[in-house]
């Protein structure tokens, strides 16, 4: 028999016959990973497998390619906890189902599933003084970082076409590369924009840079890790852009 124990972010928890679930957890040592949760769609499971949830999960089964069954616990309340909040519960929903639709079934990340429990954390516990688009700024770096983790890594510190390392305004679409406002000037048409936070630590941060940065996240997503696969962006996450697009344009009228 199967048997192992590690911990997991729910990313999904989908309702199986009168009160069982099956459950997509994203596991630390094991990647995406699904399971059947017996009473997971009763009362007592339907908070423990709230998206977002940080559990520890025991799984076992008869054969390693089985569905297999969970029994988790609650280590943290990661998914709840933000409810009062729609903008942060968005970010929240929009980065599991980043998540659950990018990874391969039991490909292991582990710096990733590091990163989404500290980025989680973040949405989670708004900290004392943050303004509001500090953390969106986070969000769109845990992107940057969910790119890199599935191969698809941007090179943002160095123009691609003169090697500048300042003034770096572009990306460009092919190769994912930063170019700088003077060589990029004539192209800029067929280029994405860098918003400064994604270039310079400790840039300031506008509705209409965060929206940038979703654009150019979303952009390199779909290209090289959702459409080889069939796959779209899922709607939770076109909802954070289009959020961020309305935001972006109240400010500039």
């Amino acid at each position: 028999a199967m048997d192992w124990q590690d911990q997991g972010i729910v990313l999904a928890a989908r309702r199986h016959g009168e009160s069982s679930a099956i459950v997509t957890l994203f596991t630390r040592a094991r990647g995406r990973h699904l399971g059947l949760a017996r009473g997971g769609a009763g009362r007592r499971g339907g908070g423990l497998y709230q998206k977002g949830n940080l559990v520890v999960a025991h799984w076992r089964a008869r054969l390693a390619e089985h569905l297999g069954n969970y029994s988790c616990e609650l280590v943290e309340p990661l998914g709840l906890v933000a409810l009062d909040d729609p903008q942060r519960l968005e970010a929240i929903v929009a980065a599991l189902s980043v998540l659950e639709s990018s990874m391969a079934e039991r490909e292991v990340h582990v710096d990733l599933f590091d990163a989404t429990v500290e980025l989680l954390r973040r949405l989670a516990h708004p900290a004392a003084g943050e303004d509001g688009h500090e953390w969106p700024a986070v969000y769109v770096r845990w992107e940057c970082r969910c790119l890199a983790e599935l191969g698809f890594g941007l090179d943002l510190s160095v123009c691609a076409a003169t090697g500048a390392r300042e003034n770096l305004r572009y990306v460009s679409p092919r190769s994912g590369r930063a170019v700088s406002a003077a060589a990029g000037a004539p192209l800029a048409e067929k280029l994405l924009r860098l918003p400064d936070f994604l270039a310079s630590e400790g840039a300031p941060t506008g509705a209409a840079d965060i929206r940038a940065g979703l654009e150019l996240t979303q952009y390199f997503l779909e290209r090289h890790v959702l459409s080889p696969h069939g796959r779209r962006v899922p709607a939770a996450r076109l909802r954070l852009l289009e959020r961020w697009r309305r935001l972006a344009n109240r400010s500039t009228h």
